[in-house]
């Protein structure tokens, strides 16, 4: 049943249902009374899906790992390959990340009140950084 399995993956039901509309679960089994059953397999996909997002993957990544997944004799370079590309955008939002901390903590330092005016965080938002190069645009 579903509730089973969403308890089993920690999974929402409504999770489920979307991940079978978009094609990332099979579509589920039926009993005689119309509920959706699951078997170990569908377990281990839910879970597999479950622990890419948690990952970061996006949708379409997740869906070219369950394809390579569906061929486990294949070389692993296409699933290497996906998550280099992956860990390089991760990567990329850190730095950009990093980028905003920065420029909040600058804006935010000397901020004891006084007047809107003259307020750094009000010039901070009025003429934002540029978080790929760090500095003012």
């Amino acid at each position: 049943m579903i509730g089973d399995i969403a308890k089993r993956t920690g999974t929402k039901v409504n999770t489920i249902r979307f991940y079978e509309d978009i094609g990332l679960m099979p579509e589920a089994a039926r009993t005689a009374g119309g509920r959706r059953t699951y078997g170990d397999a569908e377990v281990r996909q839910l879970a597999f899906i479950r622990h890419a997002r948690d990952l970061g993957f996006s949708t379409d990544e997740i869906r070219s790992l369950i394809a390579l997944s569906a061929n486990p004799d294949q070389d692993c370079k296409e699933a290497g390959s996906l998550a280099r590309r992956h860990l390089a955008s991760v990567e990329d939002r850190i730095a950009r990340l990093m980028a905003l901390r920065d420029a909040l903590a600058d804006a935010t330092r000397d901020c004891e009140g006084g007047r809107i005016a003259d307020c750094r965080v009000m010039e901070a938002i009025t003429s934002p950084p540029d978080l790929d190069r760090g500095r003012r645009v």
